[in-house]
């Protein structure tokens, strides 16, 4: 209920203008005394409190603009800051890209050149004319100005979105039957995330723009201006791959026992201790503490076993202990070990994460074990709902995440003991999903005078690229793979 004497704005009979009405606790509001609105029924009252003009500035738009036509300094700086879609104003954003357009092909720009290039395009008229462009010059004093023009339209823009994803998660809320709530708290999560890394959701792109970024790409990295994906601290499988990449779902899977679990931390411990890459492991299977156990001896040589027998660690260990720990201080790697946990909440987390880390990889260990809080008709229904979510999530915070997934009893029913992509356990979706699956084989498991400390990562799936075999060593003791010497030739 609003209490009286409190504003509300109210659209007059013109369509466009607004006033102030005062609710007077009864039946009717007034405005400025004159002008009555009938307060019987809410649902009026209501729809006006709604009915508002976005959050804008108009002077800071056309202050924007002016001083882009003025510096080519000012459209370079202000181009960083704002989109075409952070302008009100359709025909300031016409006026934008029009900008945007001759400085990017290296083009000189002022007022006659936009001019004809809106011409050109049959929009002059729609923006007003050449008229409206030089009044957008002569709205602004100075070109050095236009950084702060362009955050305060920047700020509106924020506003604005604000309020779509305001509304739409109501919307959500009010559409939704009760067995979807889950369902609606991670839409809306989404909503929001999106917009406080300042996304906007793009519906289709032309072929020509989409194979000019992919150009782009491969040139900048034909001339060491982008980094390769996430280092995986393999040799071969980061040539194959080169590093894991943004987006994409990679799942390591393996028979209980085989390594599946040590390869996945490996991963995470090339990308956050060797490259400085923000990671997070989501353990739902060991503890932090015997995770950290594993990561210490892999990273010092010290021996699992000995991690747990006190009368085993030396002052020398004591040594070579400490000095790791001082190289962890700002070590980005982040471990969960928390029970039953769901796919919502490890969702949530990397969101989080990635706001305020810069997250660029995450390890589930594993897949089978986690829960979605919820009733599905069958098991396989409730892997494949992780699967494709997994995806989504990779997609959308764009960085590799690695699943990690069991196999059934398949490799043990033939001779050679070899996994294979059908083996993947519970679900054909993860096959589906995935854009690379490495699956774990040790011959040793099976028969340990054959291959000993040898294993085989078998790349059964690599959307974008060959598959391969790479032959990596194992060594037990200290919970890690290595790389095989470069002359190395199996069975030799």
């Amino acid at each position: 209920m609003r209490s009286a004497g409190l504003p509300i704005l109210v659209r007059m009979a013109d369509g466009n203008s607004w006033d102030e009405a005062r609710s007077d606790g009864g039946g009717s509001a007034y405005s400025g005394g004159s002008s009555y609105v009938s307060g019987a029924t809410g649902t009026a009252v209501r729809d006006a409190l709604f009915d508002r003009v976005p959050p804008h500035d108009d002077d800071a738009e056309m202050a924007v603009l002016g001083g882009m036509l003025m510096s080519k300094d000012a459209i370079g700086e202000v181009s960083q800051m704002i989109d075409v879609t952070d302008f009100y104003q359709p025909k300031h954003q016409t006026v934008y890209e029009s900008i945007i357009t001759l400085f990017s092909t290296s083009q000189p720009v002022d007022v006659v050149l936009v001019a004809n290039e809106l011409l050109k395009a049959g929009d002059l008229d729609k923006v007003g004319g050449a008229d409206y462009l030089h009044s957008l010059v002569a709205s602004v004093p100075t070109a050095a100005n236009a950084t702060f023009y362009a955050e305060i339209v920047h700020q509106r823009a924020i506003l604005r979105n604000v309020i779509a994803a305001g509304t739409k998660i109501a919307q959500l809320g009010y559409s939704a039957e009760g067995s979807q709530a889950e369902d609606v708290v991670n839409l809306a999560q989404s909503e929001v995330y999106e917009m406080s890394v300042g996304k906007v959701r793009q519906d289709y792109s032309p072929i020509e723009s989409v194979v000019h970024d992919a150009l782009d790409q491969l040139d900048k990295l034909q001339n060491h201006e982008l980094e390769r994906g996430v280092p995986t601290g393999f040799r071969d499988i980061d040539d194959v791959t080169q590093g894991l990449q943004p987006g994409q779902m990679v799942v390591v899977a393996g028979r209980p026992a085989m390594g599946k679990s040590t390869l996945g931390i490996d991963f995470a411990r090339s990308a956050a201790l060797h490259h400085n890459m923000a990671s997070v492991v989501f353990s739902l299977e060991m503890s932090k503490v015997e995770l950290a156990q594993r990561i210490i001896s892999a990273e010092t040589n010290i021996p699992l076993n000995a991690l747990r027998r006190a009368d085993e660690i030396t002052p020398e260990r004591w040594n070579t202990l400490n000095t790791f720990w001082g190289t962890l201080q700002e070590a980005p790697l982040f471990i969960d070990d928390s029970p039953n946990m769901s796919l919502m909440e490890i969702r949530a987390k990397c969101r989080r994460l990635k706001q305020t880390n810069d997250l660029k990889l995450v390890v589930i260990d594993y897949l089978q074990l986690m829960s979605s809080g919820k009733r599905v008709e069958s098991r396989q229904q409730e892997v494949s709902e992780f699967s494709r979510a997994l995806k989504l999530l990779a997609k959308e915070l764009e960085v590799p995440v690695i699943a990690l997934s069991q196999l059934n009893r398949g490799p043990e029913m033939r001779n050679d003991r070899k996994p294979q992509l059908s083996d993947l356990r519970e679900s054909g979706s993860i096959e589906q999903d995935a854009d690379v699956v490495l699956l774990v084989h040790r011959p040793d498991a099976y028969d340990k005078e054959d291959r000993p400390g040898e294993a085989d990562i078998i790349m059964a799936k690599h959307r974008n690229g060959p598959t391969d075999t790479f032959h990596l060593a194992f060594l037990g003791a200290t919970s890690k793979f290595k790389d095989m010497p470069q002359d190395y030739q199996q069975g030799v």
